[in-house]
């Protein structure tokens, strides 16, 4: 007899795969942001963009596996993960913004990087219990669940 996972566990299973497409997004887009000299504004700008993109992007993956077609398996990306990758890009990009100098140390700097994996990693956790929430309530990444095999 197999058991469901704790609502904890899928908590955390769904903030890392949130946590994966959100910062490939971020590290790109700051990176692309930093790079050609952008302001604060277009880069976290950028960032929140591909953010989206990656994270539903990844999100679908599996939907389409299943079979569903595009328009429906966008339809559930956007159901399961908007929630969990507006809160984590609300944090990460609060506090990249928030460290003096971090958005303008350079791709070089150790202070540019500390801070945007510091903000994932501080992200991820407030990010968790936001996901435990909507999957109590057959929310969020509850969503995907018929979905992966």
């Amino acid at each position: 007899m197999t058991t469901a996972p704790s609502l904890w566990r899928q908590a955390v299973s769904a903030t890392l795969h949130c946590l994966t497409g959100c910062a490939i997004g971020e590290v790109l887009g700051m990176v692309i942001g930093t790079a050609l000299g952008w302001g604060n504004l277009a880069t976290v700008v950028l960032s929140i963009a591909l953010a989206f993109a990656f994270g539903y992007s990844l999100a679908m993956r599996p939907v389409l596996r299943a079979g569903l077609a595009l328009p429906a398996a966008l339809a559930v990306a956007f159901a399961s993960d908007t929630v969990s990758i507006s809160v984590m890009e609300l944090v990460d990009n609060a506090f990249v913004v928030a460290i003096p100098g971090a958005m303008d140390a350079g791709l070089a700097s150790g202070l540019f990087w500390g801070t945007l994996v510091a903000s994932l990693a501080i992200a991820f956790v407030l990010t968790v219990p936001v996901n435990r929430w909507l999957i109590a309530r057959g929310r969020g990444h509850a969503v995907m669940h018929q979905y992966h095999h």
